[in-house]
């Protein structure tokens, strides 16, 4: 197994072009954290009354003010990063946040909590500025295989500052409660280190110098909103990543009135259970480019939302009443019987939360088109506001109506589920993914050599050895790109699986002698997907073998090249035969168990350019790169 330290993500992170990026996000995510997670602690366990709001109304007016800016200010900060370079916009925008702990710093000390709530409006302005250039830099600086490796590093660091600003906040106002100078000092400190490092950050171009800025938010959100919508599976990831951050808010706003309400704990409980979340996101986030072999893998997006429900579900039956044994410390809380179940289950939230947003992250930043790229992504940045703000209010009308916390975890378990269903209706990759990954995760181990020859961007035509009945799936869950896949117009027909097959664009096909009016009608469809720049799959053996041996290659494969001349990509899979999915000499399926867990290769040849195509030419290369491993 690959060593930790020589994984692509950690080596990122001893070079110029990421470490100073990474140190400057990872201080202004601590720096957001040890003031709101001060300001929260202080008003729950301290007895500050602001506004003459309880504690639940507080933490969500607080999560709400830090997020509007979002809405408001996306659509001119996302212009901004695309029209000038991100390296001299990420230095100005730390010196706006040193001045804004300067003014917390003076309130804090002050005991003018009105104006920390105008404050934590002001930090959301600063931090909706950041996020545009943030998430823009990377796949600037990063290559596409690294872009996994490179968000995990973003996301997990992300919160690893806010387990240590939910640390220091509290900390800070624990050992200082009376004058409050510790987090001060700690809020400017921080803030001065991260315009530090942000000088250190190398020169990246702007990708649209000429853009002109436009002023008129509402006119200008609809515009980048726009933008975002161009590609659906980019719109849509949008929409998956708004709603985890519409359900991480619900979620954690509550923890600290949770702790207090039904837990019967302290704020060092508090900071403990946000700590377990935001550990469990950071490690799901680290191990997505493990799971996913370095790939943009979608597969871990609906397993990350099965995660979500689970665990929400769990974590409302793990404490559903007022536990009537109070705890003053961590540790007293750890030993109290169930306690490590809600612990547990805070810490899997996370992890399956980084399995299912990270992957969406990446998939933006690859599949965006690049001259308008910050724009998109504050087309996120406000698509998540509006699911954060609808958090909150939502939030505060379940509570208002009489339901506990307990019971409004539930409530945000079942929503989940029905969005992650109607999401994954809409753009059926997602659950083919996630099969395709599962099966190649747990029955087999692939092992995938030459995918540098499948073109990054234009058309391509894929030929493949038919060797068993998931041949497409481990294709699918092998080559980075989304492939078109040919197959038999009888399974295509299949009532429960013809939906999904619809929307992954599969093409039916059948044979003159079967179908001659199918057969004409799949080869129009296979020249629009060339022609639309997609890349389409063909087992030109035109079925599945039965002896483990490559079969004839068809004639067809030639009609389609000279329709449309596109490079031609042989692809052999080897040591399928045998296992259960693949038939027997007779035709029938083969039994449990076949061939399980063994070690298929997937060989991606060079491509052939289109004159050189033919029938005969690309079947030698595909029973070439297969080799005898039937």
């Amino acid at each position: 197994m690959q060593a930790l330290s020589d994984s692509s993500q950690f080596r990122l992170l001893g070079q110029r072009r990421f470490a100073p990026f990474f140190v400057t996000q990872f201080l202004g995510a601590l720096n957001d954290n040890v003031f709101r997670n001060g300001l929260v602690i202080l008003v729950t366990f301290q007895g500050v009354q602001v506004l003459d709001m309880d504690v639940s109304q507080l933490a969500n007016v607080a999560g709400a003010l830090f997020i509007l800016p979002y809405f408001l200010f996306s659509a001119t900060a996302g212009q901004l990063a695309d029209k000038y370079e991100k390296s001299m916009l990420m230095r100005r925008i730390k010196l706006l946040e040193i001045a804004l702990m300067i003014i917390a710093a003076l309130a804090f000390v002050t005991e003018s909590y009105p104006v920390l709530l105008g404050v934590l409006f002001l930090m959301g302005c600063q931090s909706t500025l950041f996020g545009p250039v943030k998430y823009a830099y990377l796949p600037q600086q990063l290559a596409d295989d690294e872009l996994i490796g490179g968000n995990a590093l973003v996301e997990s660091g992300t919160y690893l500052a806010i387990i240590l600003g939910l640390i220091i906040g509290g900390l800070t106002i624990a050992i200082s409660p009376d004058d409050q100078l510790l987090i001060a000092s700690c809020l400017i400190g921080f803030a001065v280190f991260g315009y530090l490092t942000s000088r250190r950050v190398p020169v990246t171009r702007a990708v649209d110098p000429d853009l002109v800025v436009h002023v008129n938010a509402w006119r200008e959100t609809w515009r980048i909103v726009g933008f975002a919508r161009e590609d659906r599976s980019v719109f849509l990831s949008i929409l998956g990543i708004s709603w985890f951050w519409f359900f991480g808010s619900a979620m954690t706003l509550q923890v600290p009135a949770y702790t207090a309400d039904i837990l019967n704990g302290s704020e060092a409980v508090a900071t403990g259970l946000l700590v377990a979340f935001a550990v469990g996101v950071g490690i799901g986030a680290l191990l997505c480019e493990r799971m996913s072999g370095h790939r943009i893998e979608l597969g871990l997006v609906p397993f990350g939302s099965i995660g979500l429900t689970l665990f929400a579900v769990d974590l409302y039956f793990a404490q559903p009443m007022v536990n009537g044994t109070a705890v003053g410390s961590f540790g007293e809380f750890l030993s109290r019987p169930g306690s490590i179940r809600v612990l547990f289950d805070l810490a899997m939230l996370g992890a399956f939360g980084g399995f299912y947003s990270v992957p969406l992250y990446a998939l933006i930043q690859q599949r965006a088109e690049r001259h308008h790229l910050s724009r998109i992504i504050a087309a996120n940045n406000i698509i998540n506001a509006i699911f954060m703000v609808f958090a909150s209010v939502m939030s505060i009308a379940i509570l208002s109506s009489g339901f506990s916390i307990p019971e409004l975890f539930l409530v945000i378990a079942a929503l989940n589920a029905i969005v992650a269903i109607y999401i994954y209706t809409l753009l059926p990759e997602f659950l083919m993914r996630f099969l395709a990954w599962l099966i190649i995760s747990v029955l087999y181990r692939l092992r995938v050599t030459g995918l540098e020859n499948i073109p990054e961007r234009g058309p391509a035509l894929v030929v493949c050895n038919h060797v068993s009945f998931i041949d497409p799936i481990i294709l699918a869950g092998s080559v980075r790109r989304p492939m078109r896949f040919v197959m038999w117009y009888r399974i295509f027909d299949i009532p429960l699986l013809r939906f999904f097959f619809r929307h992954m664009h599969a093409i039916p096909i059948a044979s003159a002698r079967e179908d001659e009016q199918v057969m004409n009608e799949a080869f129009e469809k296979v020249d629009e997907e060339l022609a639309a720049g997609n890349v389409v799959c063909v087992f030109p053996e035109g079925g599945i073998t039965s002896n483990g041996e490559v079969q004839r290659f068809r004639p067809g494969i030639e009609k389609i090249i000279a329709r449309r001349p596109v490079p031609v990509v042989p692809i052999a899979l080897g040591n399928l035969w045998g296992s259960w999915f693949s038939r027997r000499s007779d035709g029938s399926l083969r039994r449990l168990p076949g061939r399980l867990f063994s070690k298929v290769p997937v060989t991606v040849g060079e491509p052939v350019a289109a004159r050189d195509v033919t029938a005969a030419k690309l079947e030698i290369l595909v029973r070439t790169l297969r080799g005898e491993r039937r």
